[in-house]
């Protein structure tokens, strides 16, 4: 599985969980991980937990950018994009800029124009001030 393949997987997880969360329906993200992969895979395991462990700091952070708009507002696979792309530009090794591509193709196979414009652009917005950040 290529790793866009498993930022899509990751998404569609993330979605499940966020839609049980919206209906106040109890979850373990492993079991919806585990009913998702046929085999334990780190990348996707590693995003799920991480992005449902960060959302506040996320959340925080994505409205922060997010002009007269709010995260919680966005469809479930928006928000799922959006986080993802953020959690990985904060805390993974790949390049920020493949993480701000990743999360632009998949927005716009699953989103519609506007909303793939506003997630470029907020996180445009977090890769440069966690660049200045971290210079």
């Amino acid at each position: 599985m290529t790793r866009h393949e498993q930022r899509y997987k990751a998404m569609t997880i993330l979605y499940q969980a966020f839609l049980y969360d919206n209906n106040n329906i109890n979850y373990d993200i492993k079991d919806i991980i585990n009913e998702q992969l046929p085999e334990n895979n780190k990348f996707i395991t590693t995003l799920v937990t991480g992005v449902i462990k960060e959302k506040g700091k996320i959340d925080e952070l994505a409205n922060k950018y997010l002009e007269n708009w709010e995260i919680a507002r966005l469809g479930f696979t928006d928000q799922a994009i959006l986080r993802i792309g953020i959690y990985e530009i904060l805390n993974t090794d790949t390049p920020d800029i493949t993480c701000i591509d990743e999360a632009v193709e998949l927005s716009k196979k699953y989103s519609d124009e506007k909303v793939c414009k506003m997630i470029n652009g907020v996180l445009d917005k977090v890769y440069h001030n966690h660049k200045e950040v971290n210079s």
